[in-house]
């Protein structure tokens, strides 16, 4: 397989004294999420894909508790086993989150999470771990006196985590959290896209604080990287019509420019210096070379302004369905 560019540049990440490439490896459908991205990922071809990851220029990963219940960590652990470790210089980011089951949110499942995560990823300290999906929670409950919150930080003072962030979806929910102080980074994913531009004022505050800021799912989920007819699918659900026909419209004017709709809906993303990382899901190795191939195709300037153009403005009626919590 041609390869492009062996290098890619690395980033500080917010505060933290670590640098990470501007491409992150999204692990969410290496857990094998078929009821969440409509394909399964077979366990052989998910270390196939890791093991590529750690062959090629991208030093970020990402991952969560609750991606496949844990699969997509114990996937990444057999491999973090035949390295013998989490290799120098890479960054491997993973999430506390809920019981799936029962939907405990309290301190005490924040603590049983971390504890499961280092267990399946076979490592005795996380990097980066995000309170994750807090929608499914109050804020008064993640704030309280030993809530999620504060046995994080416990277990950040303990060395158990080095850096503490926040990854979710609402917007005005993610705004209050960044303002609390509590974070050195925040994610957030499907809602700052070609066709989707609400999570604006929440990269432009954390930005503004200096905190790593990490955008995820810059194809949408797939069809901004497939295209609408192949994949007429929006943040995991079917998308509406208003997002159908936009994003229609935006790879004719791809496609006039000589452009790939996937080039450009990734490179919206990495063209922000607002944004640290951008996470991308993959899942065979070939994708991670062609995702960095996609990163380097040249873009002409007035192409831009003419996407832009295109993009669902704020309040749209048909936009509802995708402001709606979903998972990261």
């Amino acid at each position: 397989m041609a390869q492009p560019s062996a290098t890619l540049p690395k980033r500080p990440f917010g505060p933290t004294g670590l640098l990470v490439t501007p491409i992150c490896v999204g692990c969410a459908p290496l857990g094998n999420m078929p009821e969440t991205f409509a394909y399964a990922v077979p366990e052989e071809q998910a270390l196939a894909t890791i093991r590529e990851v750690f062959r090629s220029p991208i030093n970020f990963l990402d991952t969560a508790a609750a991606y496949g219940d844990g699969e997509s960590e114990r996937r990444i652990g057999l491999v973090l086993r035949e390295l013998g470790g989490l290799p120098p210089g890479y960054v491997l980011a993973t999430k506390a989150d809920r019981d799936l089951r029962t939907g405990d949110f309290s301190g005490e499942q924040m603590r049983r999470s971390v504890e499961r995560s280092l267990r399946l990823l076979g490592l005795d300290r996380l990097q980066i771990v995000y309170l994750h999906d807090p929608e499914h929670t109050t804020f008064e409950n993640v704030m309280a006196p030993g809530g999620p919150l504060a046995v994080l930080q416990r277990l950040k003072e303990e060395g158990v985590i080095e850096h503490l962030g926040v990854a979710g979806g609402p917007i005005d929910l993610m705004i209050r959290y960044v303002e609390t102080g509590a974070f050195e980074a925040v994610i957030t994913h499907n809602r700052y896209t070609l066709i989707n531009r609400t999570a604006e004022p929440l990269i432009e505050l954390a930005y503004r604080r200096g905190l790593a800021v990490v955008n995820a799912a810059p194809y949408g989920s797939g069809i901004l990287a497939k295209g609408p007819d192949a994949y007429p699918r929006y943040a995991y659900q079917d998308a509406p019509p208003a997002i159908v026909e936009r994003v229609r419209q935006m790879a004719a004017l791809c496609q006039r420019y000589g452009v790939p709709l996937a080039a450009a809906a990734l490179q919206f993303s990495l063209r922000d210096p607002r944004i640290t990382s951008t996470i991308v899901g993959m899942t065979r190795p070939e994708r991670i070379w062609q995702t960095i191939e996609l990163a380097q195709i040249p873009i002409p300037d007035d192409l831009w302004p003419q996407l832009d153009a295109l993009a669902l403005p704020d309040g749209d009626p048909e936009a509802g369905r995708w402001r709606r919590p979903l998972e990261a």
